[in-house]
């Protein structure tokens, strides 16, 4: 029997900034702008939807390697849209979580995620975790080595209760955009059985419908989670 109600947790991988920018021969930087305005109108619908978790990858460990012209456009864009976007999150009710590791961003970004996190913490319509600095490999690796660290038994249990956020549930569904069929790292642990969305759209087009459309692909899809 299909699955009828919506998935509680959807993940996001929203490629093909870059590709955008080029088809449009335009700098890249201007693909991840145009891919921001994309990012907040899918949050802001998400958050009218009976969804209460998302995840979104926004920068993965892997990007690092990117070229340090486009590393600083995205960090910068980080660094200035954090707190710049509290208006929003406070008019749609939108609690933020952060994954991944800090020691690499800039202090302020740090200040401002601490400070963000704080100041939606109380708001309960929607949860969404952003993806900053993340690997899948990275966070079960941190997570294992917390669980060593308290001299605690390293199994299933114990290394979920130490993931970044351990709060959130597992994800029932990942889109992928811009046609790519792999999950590059993405909540390798939390993804285990959930239903892939691959979508050719480009991540700068890809609009409300479009998401619409991919939660009704989940909707008419079979979940057994191993069990048939």
């Amino acid at each position: 029997m299909a699955v009828k109600e919506f998935p509680h947790h959807v993940g996001i991988i929203m490629d093909g900034n870059g590709r955008w920018a080029k088809a449009k021969s335009l700098p890249r930087s201007k693909g991840h702008v145009q891919g921001l305005q994309a990012t907040k109108n899918i949050v802001a619908h998400v958050a009218k939807s009976p969804i209460p978790y998302l995840s979104l990858y926004t920068f993965s460990t892997e990007n690092w390697t990117r070229a340090q012209e486009e590393v600083g456009a995205l960090m910068n864009l980080i660094a200035t849209h954090l707190k710049a976007q509290l208006p929003f999150y406070h008019e749609y009710g939108i609690r933020i979580l952060h994954s991944g590791d800090k020691h690499r961003l800039s202090k302020q970004i740090i200040k401002d995620l601490d400070e963000v996190e704080a100041k939606t913490a109380h708001h309960t319509q929607l949860t969404l975790n952003l993806l900053i600095d993340y690997g899948g490999r990275d966070e079960i690796i941190r997570a294992a080595q917390r669980v060593l660290a308290q001299e605690l038994a390293l199994n299933q249990e114990s290394l979920r209760q130490h993931l970044d956020q351990p709060s959130l549930p597992d994800l029932d569904c990942v889109i992928r955009t811009a046609g790519e069929e792999r999950l590059s790292n993405f909540m390798l642990w939390q993804s285990a059985y959930a239903e892939m969305i691959y979508i050719k759209t480009l991540w700068p087009d890809f609009t409300p419908k479009e998401f619409d459309l991919a939660m009704t692909s989940y909707q008419n899809r079979h979940r057994t989670f191993g069990g048939e």
